[in-house]
This record gives C-alpha cells, sequence and structure tokens, in this order.
C-alpha cells in the first residue's frame, strides 16, 4: 500500500531551499578567493610558533603583517554576512594566531631574565626613589626607637624581640655569652637547612611588606618600624657588651642584602598603596593596577636577594669568624647592590640619556 505523503515528504528532505543553496556557493566563492592568502599565511605561522624564523623567505616576512590584515578583513566579512560556520572558526583560529605573531611578545625566557637583570630590575628600582627615601626613613626610625626603648626599661626587648632570637642575647648577659653567639662553625654540615629556614624567614617579612601596601601602605610602615625596632633592641644589648663593633660586622655579612631586600619590598608596597590613596584623574582600581606591575618587577628581584642572603646568612656567617673578613664580605656585597641600582641602566635608558 502506497501512502501519498511519503513520495513527497522524500523529496522535501533531499532538495536544499534555494536562499540555502545561494549561500552556500557564496561561502564557497569568497572562501576559494581568498583561500590561497589565508593558508600562505597560516604556513608562515606555523613556522613561527615552532620558532623556525630562519625557513621563512624575506618576501613572506614582507607579506606577513598585509595578510594579517587581509584575513581580519576576510574574518569580519564573514561574521557580518553569516558564513558557514566552519570557514567562520577557521579565520577566527587563524587572526588569533596571526595577531600574536604580528603584535605579541615573542621573547624567551632567557631574553626576558636578561634583560629583566641587566636594566630592567634596575630602572624599576629607581622610579620608586621617593618611596625608598620614606621607606628607609622609617627603617632607621624604627632601629632609633628599639634603641631607646630598651635603654630606657630592659623590659621593652622582652616585648620587642621574638623568644629565638632572645635566648642568650639578652639584656644583662655576659660579654663571654654574647661574643659566643656571634661565633660560627667550622663545619658546614646541615647550613643548607639553616639556610632555607633563614630565607624562609625573611621571605614572610618582605612579602608581608609588600603585600601590606595595598592598605594605603600605612601597616607598611608599621611592619618596618617594628622589624628595625627588633634590631635596634639588639644592636643596644651588644653594644652594652662592649661588641657593638663584632655584631655590626656579624650583620653586614647577610645584612646589607637582607635589609636591602626588606627595604625595596616595604617600598614596593608603600608604591602601591600610595598611588591608591592619590590616584589623580585616574580611579583607584587603576592606580593600583600601574603601581602593581611595577612593584612586582621589583619583587621579583626582592625574591633573589633574599636567596642570595640565606646563602650568606646560613654559609658566610657561619664559616667565617674574623670581623674584619665579615665586614669586608657585607661591605662588598653592599656596594656591588648599590653600584648596581645606580649605575647600570638598560638600553632604553642609555638611548635616552
Amino acid at each position: 500500500m502506497v501512502f501519498p505523503g511519503i513520495p513527497l515528504f522524500r523529496k522535501a528532505a533531499i532538495e536544499t531551499p534555494p536562499d540555502i543553496e545561494a549561500a552556500s556557493l557564496r561561502s564557497d566563492k569568497f572562501r576559494l578567493e581568498r583561500e590561497g592568502d589565508w593558508r600562505r599565511l597560516e604556513a608562515i605561522v606555523v613556522e613561527l610558533e615552532k620558532g623556525r624564523l630562519r625557513r621563512i623567505p624575506d618576501e613572506d616576512l614582507l607579506a606577513l603583517p598585509v595578510l594579517y590584515r587581509q584575513a581580519a578583513s576576510s574574518l569580519s566579512v564573514a561574521r557580518e554576512t553569516s558564513l558557514d560556520a566552519g570557514t567562520l572558526a577557521y579565520l577566527e583560529s587563524l587572526v588569533r594566531r596571526a595577531w600574536f605573531q604580528v603584535y605579541g611578545t615573542r621573547t624567551s625566557f632567557i631574553a626576558w631574565l636578561r634583560d629583566f637583570l641587566f636594566g630592567g630590575w634596575s630602572a624599576a628600582v629607581r622610579t620608586l626613589w621617593l618611596d625608598i627615601c620614606i621607606a628607609l626613613a622609617v627603617m632607621i626610625a624604627g632601629s632609633v626607637v628599639g634603641w631607646l626603648l630598651v635603654a630606657r626599661d630592659s623590659e621593652w626587648y622582652y616585648a620587642l624581640v621574638p623568644g629565638q632570637f632572645a635566648d642568650t642575647r639578652r639584656p644583662g648577659a655576659s660579654r663571654e655569652v654574647l661574643q659566643e653567639a656571634l661565633q660560627g662553625t667550622d663545619s658546614g654540615e646541615g647550613l643548607s637547612v639553616f639556610a632555607a629556614y633563614l630565607f624562609s624567614n625573611n621571605s614572610a617579612v618582605s612579602i608581608m611588606a609588600f603585600a601590606l601596601g595595598f592598605a594605603f601602605g600605612i601597616p607598611t610602615l608599621l611592619l618596618l618600624v617594628y622589624n628595625m625596632a627588633v634590631l635596634g633592641a639588639m644592636m643596644w644589648v651588644f653594644a652594652q657588651a662592649g661588641l657593638h663593633w663584632e655584631f655590626a660586622a656579624w650583620l653586614s655579612v647577610h645584612g646589607t642584602t637582607e635589609i636591602f631586600a626588606i627595604l625595596l619590598a616595604g617600598a614596593a608596597g608603600m608604591h602601591i598603596g600610595r598611588a591608591m590613596a592619590f590616584p589623580g584623574q585616574r580611579s583607584i582600581l587603576a592606580a593600583a593596577a600601574t603601581s602593581g606591575r611595577r612593584a612586582a618587577q621589583i619583587m621579583a628581584g626582592v625574591v633573589l636577594m633574599l636567596v642570595i642572603a640565606g646563602l650568606l646568612e646560613g654559609y658566610a656567617r657561619q664559616l667565617v669568624d674574623d670581623p674584619w673578613a665579615r665586614a669586608a664580605i657585607g661591605g662588598t656585597v653592599l656596594l656591588f647592590w648599590l653600584a648596581y641600582f645606580i649605575a647600570l641602566r638598560g638600553r632604553g635608558e642609555e638611548s635616552q640619556a
């Protein structure tokens, strides 16, 4: 038995409506007219993504910006005229990849590290000179406050200095006991663990000084004052025993790097806080984002400084006993950092000078 509706249904399923057929022909014609340039652009992009720049002919490299703009124009037309989904997806992927090769950064990690160490970091630090001066003044004031508080009442020492530092190094301790606390060790056994602990402790202080800057920099200032007040209190204890020079030499081995790193971390945090408190014509979020990028670059270098400080504190300070040798190490490291941050300029700065 034959149902009269079935042949009609089959015919409708096989036939393509005229508007769809016209759109398909238009899409095919659009693709065929431009497909050669798209394939050429894709081949160039693939070679660039694989790092094979030398394999690309000069004429292709010169044509890359033109081919990219043509593909971007084709993508715009494809979106406006609602071409087939396959062509649209292909063009979107191709234009995205080509944009990165034309306008995006292609700097390798080694190249970035070279630019960072040989000019980028020092240039970023110099832009924060005002925040560094403020942080330095606050840190000096904190050490003076710690000294004066303990000199007035020795009980302040126990309120300021953490328990692990106030073992034998406390007010009233004899010169011999305090001098023994400054002695190093003849063996390097276990010093790697000690250096790792010191790096962790110093990193916590620096990260806190940086992170608290988002509260308009006020907590950063308080942390810098407290951290240096601890140092001022300990300086008073050793000075009362006549060991001020020995203590300064002992501290200088790692302190010239460690305190410098904390200074930069505090300045970076204050830079963000100052930008948020006085954003000018920008919004607070925009000011925080701009200053945060610069401060983050400085903090990347602070991490490197803290690693060096941990190694100096865990090894050099423990293996070297002579105060003059310790002072020589600390002084040399300090001169290195000053010369690095003041004298070293990147290629961009040299061209402006």
